[in-house]
């Protein structure tokens, strides 16, 4: 349990993440918000997607942050002719010995990046489906746990490009959040060039955190109160979901747990034994839309499900919680 009597506690979190941010706005320009959810969803463990068109950052983010963090990291280019066994890893017959010997794939780190995961076949992006849920792989029948922290960092193009395939819902439902950059402003767009026109700003960045801090607070992020009344407020937005005229398929109980799980970092992150429902709110979008399927009709008119989600936000009532009282009482 945290504890509630120092907030010492909760000054050197604050200042790595702090720093870990700051960092990353070295090499990513004018997207604070974009890296402070990525950074969120690892302090409690959670998959990030990273959608956007080419050339706006998507893969940098993931390098930025995997070298912030101190921890192993893989890169995994995805293809059409790209294998399960090329990400889980595979038993090799060695004459010397006369037995089989596992080679294990790059999937075996602390932070994998998955770059345009979406240019893979059906068949290779269900490799992930057991790492990123259960944290193992399975590999001839020998099921093998994945290192502690274990954080999936995957980029993709929008499904319509050439060369792509669209993730099946399975796989969309076990990544926590989903975030999008977009294009710079001019101004911004300028200094990048401006930081990129001698050396490129990632090859000075220096590790803040180290494997097992990062995992020591994503055990802390778990001790993070949440009231009833607060976990009441997610539950009723996700069931909202799945009686929404305009959508096929809502929230599943593995996204409500997903967002009380992101809440408890987002509190965490701000100093908070608690979490209140701005943070809740705060990660509605991110957390849900990628996750709802329109109807055709809905599609047709042009409706997205990230405006579904604002609308519903704004319409459920804020419910009234005991905050910090309630996490005294623990």
């Amino acid at each position: 349990m945290i504890s509630q009597t120092s907030l010492s506690f909760y000054e050197r979190p604050i200042e790595l993440i702090e720093r870990a941010v700051s960092r990353v706005e070295r090499v990513i320009v004018g997207k604070r918000e974009n890296i402070v959810q990525t950074v969120v969803a690892m302090l409690c463990g959670g998959h990030v997607l990273i959608e956007d068109v080419p050339g706006v950052g998507k893969t940098m983010l993931a390098r930025a942050l995997a070298q912030t963090m101190g921890c192993t990291f893989q890169r995994i280019q995805f293809t059409s002719d790209v294998m399960p066994t090329d990400i889980t890893g595979v038993s090799v017959y060695n004459p010397q010995t006369l037995e089989f010997e596992f080679r294990q794939g790059p999937i075996m780190a602390n932070l994998v990046l998955a770059d345009e995961i979406n240019r893979a076949t059906a068949r290779t992006q269900s490799a992930l489906l057991e790492a990123m849920e259960e944290r193992r792989v399975t590999v001839d029948g020998v099921t093998r746990p994945l290192p502690e922290p274990f954080v999936l960092l995957a980029t993709q193009n929008p499904f319509d490009f050439e060369g792509t395939y669209r993730l099946p819902e399975a796989q969309l439902d076990r990544f926590m959040l989903r975030i999008s950059l977009g294009y710079p402003s001019a101004e911004q767009e300028t200094e990048i060039l401006t930081r990129l026109q001698e050396q490129h700003p990632l090859e000075t960045i220096k590790p803040v955190l180290l494997a097992d801090e990062l995992a020591r607070m994503q055990r802390e992020v778990r001790s993070v109160h949440v009231d009833e009344a607060i976990k009441q407020y997610i539950v009723a937005a996700a069931q909202t979901t799945r009686t929404h005229p305009d959508l096929a398929l809502g929230a599943s109980p593995r996204a409500s747990l997903a967002w009380m799980r992101v809440a408890q970092a987002q509190a965490y992150a701000r100093g908070r034994t608690y979490v209140v429902p701005d943070d809740v709110k705060a990660m509605a979008v991110p957390v849900l839309a990628h996750r709802l399927v329109l109807k055709p009709q809905a599609r047709m008119a042009g409706k997205r499900s990230e405006e579904i989600v604002r609308q519903l936000m704004n319409t459920l009532p804020v419910p009234m919680f005991r905050g910090e009282a309630g996490a005294r009482q623990r």
